[in-house]
């Protein structure tokens, strides 16, 4: 059985060409502005796969599984795997950084099985935490925006920002010129027309077209963010989602909702194998990426039988503009893009779930017969 731990020697590992230079393009995007300065929080992931070939197949295996990249708020400190894998990389060959661990078995014959165990180290990402919009002096609609952050502005497949997009953005914006303004409008606008579709299989496919045109809207947290994304992009904000799981107990938020925002038991551990959450944030001249996340609004409300209009569910809506509490761990950032290697499929919408292909057919991730996954976050102390 092998065994590779890469992060505890990351210069001889490039060298080798296990890691991919192409890491250094998730250093052009601008950092966030401010963090809190608040005590750091470790959690050690532990992620089981066993994969299961549907019957009659026999070929190449591919799986891909999304690793956090580093910020300023998050860290990836260790990362390390096992398994009866024929090989396994860490690449990053993507126009958005994306990393993930790329592991191939040459035939699908017998079992297919990997642990990785990942330790991270979080910090609460809050730059707007006393929520005072009047405080910000930003420049306004007219401020250049950097060519390493344009890219943000651009419709994707699942994003488009012209038509009934943009006609929406402008209505909800009104006559307001300040950015950072008609970005609190945008998200009032998400965080209270939009609701938590518990139906909705995942994280949903995020696919706002679809949302506003049939005028549908609800969803999951994919849905809801990227309605928050696209809407800021047709009016020239720069956002974009980050995709990523839920690792530990909420704190900052425990008083708010018990279940909404993440928990653990009495020892820290969280079983977060349905824990993937997708946030947003939107970019500022001058200042930098901003946190958001509306849909969490929208979980809240539906988790504790609350309406808009409570005070509870007002203070969430507040925090959540402008601030992230990280017992959660981002990912990417990428959509509609190609893996790296490949997929036989083509382009794929996220990567917030891993991502398997049999003879060059994708497994359901959502069907544990097939793609079998255990997700356990021990927090340490």
């Amino acid at each position: 059985m092998e065994r590779r731990n890469f992060l505890k020697s990351a210069a001889a590992l490039s060298t080798l060409g296990l890691v991919s230079p192409v890491f250094s393009e998730s250093k052009q995007v601008a950092q966030p502005a401010v963090v809190s300065s608040g005590k750091a929080r470790r959690f050690v992931m532990t992620q089981t796969y066993s994969l299961k070939a549907p019957k009659g197949s026999e070929g190449l295996v591919n799986l891909w599984i999304p690793v956090p990249e580093d910020t300023a708020f998050q860290q990836l400190l260790d990362l390390s795997f096992s398994g009866n894998y024929q090989k396994a990389t860490l690449n990053a060959n993507n126009r958005y950084g994306a990393k993930m661990l790329f592991v191939t078995w040459a035939d699908s014959k017998g079992a297919l099985d990997i642990k990785v165990e990942m330790t991270i180290e979080t910090h609460d990402w809050e730059v707007l935490k006393e929520n005072k919009l009047a405080d910000w002096q930003l420049p306004e609609s007219d401020a250049v925006i950097p060519d390493e952050i344009k890219p943000f502005l651009q419709a994707t497949a699942h994003i488009p920002v012209d038509g009934l997009v943009k006609e929406r953005a402008l209505e909800i914006i009104g006559q307001e010129k300040a950015p950072i303004k008609q970005a609190r409008l945008i998200h009032d606008w998400v965080s209270t027309h939009m609701h938590r579709d518990d139906a909705v299989i995942g994280c949903g496919t995020g696919d706002v077209g679809e949302i506003l045109k049939t005028n549908k809207l609800g969803g999951k947290c994919t849905d809801i963010n990227s309605v928050f994304v696209a809407l800021c992009r047709a009016v020239g904000i720069p956002a974009r989602e980050m995709f990523g799981i839920r690792l530990g107990s909420t704190i900052k938020l425990d008083s708010y909702s018990k279940k909404a925002f993440g928990s653990a038991d009495a020892q820290g551990v969280a079983k977060v194998s349905g824990g993937q959450h997708c946030r947003a944030m939107f970019w500022l001249a001058g200042f930098g990426w901003v946190p958001a996340d509306p849909a969490d609004v929208t979980k809240m409300r539906l988790t504790e039988k609350k309406e808009n209009g409570d005070s509870a569910v007002k203070a969430v809506n507040d925090y959540l503009f402008g601030n992230w509490e990280m017992n959660w761990v981002g990912f990417n950032h990428a959509r509609d893009f190609a893996l790296f290697p490949a997929s036989e499929q083509g382009d794929i919408n996220n990567l917030g779930y891993p991502y398997a292909e049999v003879d060059g057919d994708p497994l359901n991730f959502y069907d544990p017969a097939l793609f079998s996954y255990d997700y356990v976050s021990v927090e340490q102390h």
